[in-house]
């Protein structure tokens, strides 16, 4: 599907169908002209109203907030995506922001178009190609067009690199082992010529002493493997790296998850996935930092070799961990990744994605991630910059009473807490454990475990995996960008 802009009054655009927003319930602005049907539905401007005999879809929207007219792009396409149209019209509807309205309008009919259905014997096909954005305004003021291209493209390329971890994520556990995610990591990087792409095997772990990485993989048929993807620019003013928990599948280990939690743990790749999405869609964007993704792929799965509840594992920076749960796997594996890529690629900062904790989905339900780490002006800029992203983000803090909760009897750290409350806040102070004292101000951690899989339709997000993190990180750094060349950084 293609989205484009054309410098043209909506009334001389010719398409099969167009779509016309409400906004705060204003039934008499300049694009309105179906009273009649409005009375004959009672319609008071809030919902959805489609009028195929009118050709015509008015929907409801509060504001014009980004998050409100990407939501409301996503809605008007899912109401008339079935019909045998294959072009729609809209008129522009600009906020604050000329290239984020753009933007956001873009992606919510370009989010909206997903869907998963290769193990589908019967697919049904969208028939619509394209979707033409007027640059006659809602507000009657001039479009930058220039500011408007450059948001539609940019989300065109978002979109692509969230439906690309959508695909990563929703895939099977049979399909999606460790080779599978190296694989799609050297063929996207095919297709770039400032992406490479070293993969580590389990023999380089060994040697580098990823003994938690390692244990977690010990019982799996699949070997782990380190993958570290980099994106050089032609100018960078920052070097940021991404660490993604990459586990292709997740059982519990011995610490066995009851049947029904097993289901869906095939999202346990998401943020390894999200990773690979954003520097996908960076590069292609050039954004002006050295862009690194450090993914730890393996699986946690049962055998008579598995790593088991009272071992001491010897982590790659010395730290001594006791296991007291092999589900809290993923903390392993990230503790190894991030001690990694501290040592060996120094970053100005850093930034690790996970499905961490159920407890953080408990916490702040399905729709939300937990920002953390020890910089709160780091973790409020994060949250601030990326607000427009329509991912929502809530910052939990650290405090040293919980910090007692994760110490072991017999090792310098326990894999879980002593108590069963704050479980994402000890999660995420067990990975501080393995940040460097230089890097502690520079590090985020966001546990993504609720908006990463859901298992229902919601916002522009279609049912099972969202791409959790991969908006909300592209915002960050457009912002971050945008700010550096204003010399406010």
């Amino acid at each position: 599907m293609l989205v484009e802009l054309i410098d043209k009054k909506v009334a001389d655009i010719a398409a099969d169908y167009e779509i016309i927003f409400i906004v705060n319930k204003d039934l008499g602005h300049r694009f309105v002209d179906d009273f009649a049907e409005f009375d004959f539905y009672s319609y008071k401007g809030d919902k959805i109203l489609n009028l195929p005999s009118k050709r015509k879809i008015y929907v409801g929207i509060k504001d014009l907030n980004p998050n409100s007219l990407r939501n409301a792009s996503a809605s008007a396409l899912n109401a008339i995506k079935d019909l045998n149209i294959n072009s729609i019209k809209i008129a522009s509807y600009s906020g604050d922001c000329t290239k984020i309205s753009f933007q956001a309008i873009a992606e919510g009919f370009l989010l909206a178009n997903y869907k998963f259905d290769r193990y589908k014997s019967e697919k049904k096909d969208i028939k619509i190609e394209k979707i033409i954005i007027s640059t006659e305004d809602y507000n009657s003021k001039k479009i930058a067009i220039d500011e408007a291209q450059i948001g539609l493209n940019h989300a065109h390329i978002i979109s692509e690199a969230t439906n690309f971890v959508r695909d990563i994520v929703n895939e099977t556990p049979e399909i999606y082992t460790p080779q599978k995610m190296v694989q799609d990591a050297k063929d996207f990087c095919l297709g770039s010529a400032n992406i490479e792409c070293v993969v580590h095997d389990e023999h380089y772990l060994k040697s580098q002493n990823m003994n938690a990485f390692l244990a977690v993989n010990r019982a799996s048929v699949h070997p782990p493997r380190l993958i570290h993807l980099k994106y050089t620019p032609k100018n960078s003013i920052k070097r940021i790296v991404f660490v993604g928990k990459g586990l292709t599948y997740d059982s519990g280990g011995l610490s066995l998850k009851p049947a029904d939690y097993m289901v869906t743990m095939k999202s346990d790749k998401s943020g390894a996935a999200a990773a690979m999405g954003i520097i996908k869609a960076a590069a292609k964007m050039e954004l002006p930092f050295e862009i690194h993704a450090v993914l730890g792929a393996t699986e946690n799965m049962i055998g008579g070799n598995a790593y088991k509840p009272d071992d001491v594992l010897v982590t790659r920076s010395g730290i001594t961990v006791e296991v007291k749960n092999t589900d809290a796997e993923g903390r392993l594996v990230l503790a190894d990744c991030l001690d990694w890529a501290q040592s060996e690629l120094e970053p100005e900062l850093l930034i690790d994605m996970a499905t961490l904790t159920g407890a953080c989905v408990v916490g702040l339900g399905e729709y939300t991630s937990g920002v953390m780490g020890n910089n709160y002006e780091l973790q409020s800029e994060f949250k601030d910059f990326a607000s427009k992203s329509g991912e929502y983000l809530t910052i939990l803090e650290f405090n040293d009473h919980l910090r007692e909760l994760i110490k072991s009897d017999i090792a310098d750290i326990s894999n879980i807490s002593s108590s069963r409350y704050g479980g994402a806040i000890t999660a995420g102070i067990f990975l501080d454990k393995f940040i460097k004292d230089e890097y502690k101000d520079k590090w985020l951690h966001l546990d993504i475990a609720g908006p990463a899989y859901v298992g229902k339709a919601w916002g522009c997000n279609p049912t099972g995996a969202s791409g959790a993190g991969v908006r909300a990180c592209l915002y960050y750094l457009q912002k971050l960008a945008r700010n550096y060349e204003k010399g406010e950084k």
